[in-house]
């Protein structure tokens, strides 16, 4: 209630005030149909005698069903399992030496915007937390139209070149004789399409680390994947990379845990989502860039142009600039979410392109695909898809045209008109291309400077942890493990001893391939900001699972109140719902049965003590399953007092336990670092 009256009193942004000329409320109104009139009877069609026909002239039913019949649109090609939020974004300080971007010069001024997280290979009802890319793509409704941001949270992609995208999502999506597998990529017609195209080394590296395990869309960071120019009002231009880091920090699952959670809660990520922000921990993440000047570009021995390639942060630093901040959910998914349209190509004046191939494709590919699955060249009149910027040109007609213009020019130049609508002038905001000099000979090739698809993945390796290289290698022993050819095994194990030997020795240690034996790597390089070790970590919106029953030592009260206070949201799990009594007659409501819940569900769990609670929490399996669980999957685990005896090794890593009620000041404080640490690897499970 106190959020709801928060989110009404908050000031609206502009994108705000212009959908809510579109949103329409039913509460207490009388029922229509589309056209208007009023409708006596919902429950039976018209028909001739009580027992007799359905008559063809019931226009209620036939428009119902009609409607019904027509509600779906096709889903997004690839991201299609997507949940989107609203919120603002702000700039820290003035960027006007790099970029003429409206969004980008105001420390004072907020820009409404939209963003959607997403998987890659899914279908829109495939689970939530599947091992994959995620997308993160941003529209800024600034003042001087719509700038979408879509990008990823890794840093590169699978290949260079936009021809070749077709061919790496037919190899990602299921086998088109049986449709088979859903939303991996663990299956031969991937592995052997990554086999036969080296330059996608780098990304498998990503992929198969713990960045495609994101414990919440909340903690994982976002790349503009291409480079991109800012030009300024001199028309100076650097080339520039986009960077989201969560305020938050990146903090991930485990392998087993993703299983799980695709059984237990395949709606994982979009209620973790939708929870935060109606309860008022809104996601935070910070805007940074990374320049290069113009006469900098070949510097490097790397393309920085190239899609398969990233700038380390060692070599060009990030320069953070501004926060982005998620503060409404949607009020419907379809209208909002799923009709949303993203493109690279929506810029606005001090944005421009570079020549990267796949990013030259995806100019193309984002319309066209749009026209198709919204019906038309009108999907920018969607209430979610209208800028704010005031939209006047001569486009007219098409399918679901909702805009009326009058008079009877649509054509430019013109006379009978004064020539309306007018260009407007570079001067005077209106866009005009960065003026590139390109030169050379219609070609099918690809530059010599694109050829080096090895040291970077190589780079990847040597910056992880050992625990994170442990991950790597067992998530390619799983996914191999599931391909059925053993050439295909084989060749993935070969191209991945160009990256390092052991990485390939250790991969073919479990799936029955030859090891190329030997020692070494394509290169020697490291950048600690790839090793999600580094991270920030804090315990805000961490959820824990508080296993009590009647009894409970009324020493939990003062553990919860400081749970709270540091940002922590606990949640009691009993035996049963309803409400549990202490040791005093205080009273605890139950938000979870031991039935409906499960330790994948949390960030931590504590066990509350009180004899009379632990007895009954022992008495029942499922209690000593949820502490296991917990346990193997390296989360902090709190205990109070007799509580301890659910423990399986008190003295391990992460575990706090309280010996006695007048401690709990103390194990509070000591659960609540244990909690901000995510996970302890140093734990023998």
């Amino acid at each position: 209630m106190k959020e709801q009256q928060s989110r009404n009193n908050r000031q609206q942004t502009s994108k705000e005030k212009q959908l809510e000329q579109f949103t329409v409320s039913n509460d207490g109104k009388p029922m229509t149909t589309n056209q208007g009139v009023p409708v006596s009877e919902d429950e039976h069609s018209l028909k001739a005698g009580v027992r007799g026909p359905t008559l063809m002239e019931d226009f209620h039913f036939r428009e119902k069903m009609t409607h019904f019949d027509h509600e779906r649109i096709p889903e997004r090609i690839v991201h299609a399992r997507g949940f989107g939020a609203h919120g603002y974004f702000q700039v820290y300080e003035s960027m006007k030496a790099y970029t003429k971007a409206q969004f980008l010069q105001d420390p004072e001024q907020t820009t409404p915007v939209f963003v959607r997280f997403s998987t890659v290979a899914g279908s829109r009802g495939s689970a939530d937390t599947v091992r994959d890319v995620r997308g993160f793509a941003v529209k800024f409704y600034t003042e001087a139209g719509n700038y979408d941001l879509v990008g990823n949270n890794m840093p590169v992609f699978f290949i260079q070149d936009a021809m070749k995208f077709p061919d790496l999502v037919h190899a990602v999506k299921p086998e088109p004789h049986n449709e088979i597998p859903q939303a991996q990529s663990a299956h031969d017609t991937f592995r052997d399409f990554v086999s036969n195209n080296t330059e996608s080394a780098h990304m498998m590296m990503w992929k198969m680390s713990d960045r495609s395990l994101p414990r919440s869309f909340r903690m994982m960071e976002g790349f503009g994947v291409h480079t991109f120019r800012f030009v300024n009002d001199e028309g100076r231009a650097h080339f520039v990379k986009f960077h989201w880091k969560p305020v938050l920090g990146m903090h991930a699952h485990v392998w087993d845990e993703v299983q799980k959670l695709a059984g237990k809660d395949p709606d994982y990520h979009r209620r973790d989502l939708w929870d935060a922000i109606e309860s008022g921990n809104y996601p935070e993440y910070e805007l940074g860039v990374q320049l290069i000047p113009e006469e900098d570009e070949f510097t490097f021995d790397f393309d920085i142009v190239d899609p398969t390639k990233l700038w380390p942060e060692e070599i060009v630093p990030v320069r953070i600039i501004g926060k982005l901040t998620l503060n409404r959910n949607t009020d419907n998914f379809f209208a909002e979410t799923e009709q949303i349209a993203f493109h690279p190509g929506h810029v606005v004046p001090g944005i421009d392109f570079t020549n990267d191939p796949l990013l030259q494709g995806r100019l193309f590919s984002y319309t066209d695909t749009q026209l198709s699955r919204l019906g038309g060249p009108n999907f920018h009149e969607i209430p979610i898809n209208r800028p704010v910027a005031p939209v006047h040109n001569n486009q007219r007609d098409g399918m679901h045209r909702m805009t009326i213009n009058p008079g009877q020019v649509s054509y430019h130049k013109n006379g009978l008109a004064g020539n309306s609508p007018s260009p407007v002038p570079e001067e005077e905001g209106g866009y005009a291309h960065y003026t590139e000099k390109v030169d050379g000979r219609k070609i099918r090739e690809r530059s010599d400077s694109f050829k080096d698809h090895y040291s970077q993945a190589s780079m990847f390796w040597n910056s992880m942890s050992e625990v994170e290289r442990e991950h790597i290698v067992s998530a390619f022993q799983f996914e191999l493990g599931k391909v059925k050819s053993k050439d295909i095994r084989q060749r993935v194990v070969d191209m991945f001893a160009n990256v390092d030997k052991e990485l390939a020795s250790r991969i073919s240690e479990g799936i029955g391939t030859v090891s190329p034996g030997g020692q070494g790597a394509a290169s020697a390089l490291s950048s600690p900001a790839l090793s999600m070790m580094n991270t920030v970590k804090s315990p805000r919106s961490r959820k824990v699972a508080v296993l009590a029953d009647n009894g409970f030592s009324e020493a939990l009260t003062g553990v919860l109140e400081q749970l709270e206070q540091s940002g922590i949201i606990a949640e009691i799990v009993s035996t049963k719902l309803g409400v549990i009594s202490g040791e005093a007659g205080s009273q605890l409501e139950v938000q979870r049965s031991m039935l409906n819940s499960d330790s994948v569900l949390f960030d931590a769990v504590l066990v509350a003590g009180g004899r009379q609670s632990v007895d009954e929490l022992l008495a029942n399996p499922k209690s000593l399953d949820f502490v296991k669980e917990a346990f193997q999957h390296y989360k902090p685990i709190g205990a109070m007092a007799e509580g301890a005896e659910l423990l399986l090794e008190p003295s391990s890593p992460g575990v706090v336990v309280a010996p006695a009620e007048q401690d709990s000041p103390l194990f509070a404080e000591e659960l609540i670092e244990a909690i901000a640490e995510h996970r302890y690897w140093s734990r023998v499970v």
